[in-house]
């Protein structure tokens, strides 16, 4: 795989690439240049490390010594699971049609991080799949590690865009944890404009299920900077009126509650063994694909 221009992958230039494949291939093309081994983990011969048991798990890798030592159970972990089954959550609703100024809206940034991610892992013979939502589950391409189901899982997100909808990712996320059957990974795509308490307890429940789950937080630019200086009239999202303010007068206290609800999310996730990942739409995508792959393996390295 040849090494992609850095130019490409500035959101800007990628937006401009209309098929979402090729967007997949210039993104994955940056950063995965020179990786021999799968960024992820799972059941398979060489151990790496101990996890807490959870109901559903193959008693066979119970470590009873641990266990008669502290009266706990905990599983053995292996490096290199040979039938990975990751999903991936794409949300939809009509928030993360935003964008900034020139830039990608959160949704393509998104989509776009989505695509890489299932080209990716169907390039290392595991299973991908695709969930779109919003209020409400909206479309599924169940995991699958051929060729079809990958170019199926792309025509789903070529097709997909944000709706005039709003987020219900608690509920959504609720539903899907009593989908997830088999352990796997479950990787979310969403700004999360929902109630933080609803979130997390969704994500809690999909970790206790034994998945390994990784929250992106999709924000605009605009979102976390505000950088508006004049009189502005900002149009309601998600069924919110339109509302004409000096944004000089109230940009301290946006700020403050963004960042609030941020910090709430993140430490819920740590809280939970959630990984947790602030992604900006500004940020070129292989950096910060990049960022999260390379934190992951020297968590794992530390571990062992």
């Amino acid at each position: 795989m040849s090494e992609a221009n850095p130019n490409y992958l500035d959101p800007k230039v990628l937006s401009k690439v209309a098929r979402l494949d090729l967007r997949a291939r210039l993104v994955v093309e940056g950063f995965v240049t020179g990786m021999h081994k799968s960024p992820f983990r799972g059941f398979s011969v060489e151990f790496a490390q101990h996890r807490e048991y959870v109901p559903g798990d193959d008693l066979r890798y119970l470590d009873w010594k641990i266990f008669g030592k502290s009266d706990r159970y905990v599983i053995k972990q292996f490096e290199e699971e040979t039938n990975l089954r990751a999903h991936l959550f794409l949300d939809q609703s009509e928030s993360m049609n935003y964008a900034h100024d020139g830039g990608m809206s959160k949704f393509d940034y998104a989509a776009t991080a989505v695509a890489s991610l299932a080209y990716m892992i169907q390039q290392q013979a595991d299973a991908v799949g695709l969930t779109l939502f919003d209020e409400k589950v909206c479309k599924q391409v169940p995991p699958s590690n051929t060729r079809a189901s990958l170019s199926n899982l792309f025509l789903s997100l070529d097709k997909a865009q944000a709706r005039n909808q709003k987020t219900k990712a608690g509920a959504v996320l609720h539903e899907l944890a009593s989908q997830l059957r088999q352990r796997g990974m479950v990787m979310i795509f969403s700004d999360l404009f929902d109630t933080p308490g609803e979130v997390l307890k969704g994500l809690r429940e999909i970790a206790q299920r034994g998945h390994d789950v990784v929250v992106f937080h999709v924000l605009d630019k605009d979102e976390v900077e505000f950088p508006f200086e004049r009189m502005t009239l900002f149009q309601g999202l998600e069924q919110m009126p339109e509302l004409l303010v000096d944004p000089k007068s109230l940009r301290d206290a946006y700020l403050a509650e963004i960042e609030a609800f941020q910090a709430e999310i993140k430490k819920g996730c740590l809280k939970n063994r959630i990984d947790y990942v602030r992604v900006v739409n500004s940020q070129p995508l292989d950096v910060v694909l990049t960022s999260y792959l390379s934190a992951r393996a020297a968590r794992r390295k530390r571990r062992k």
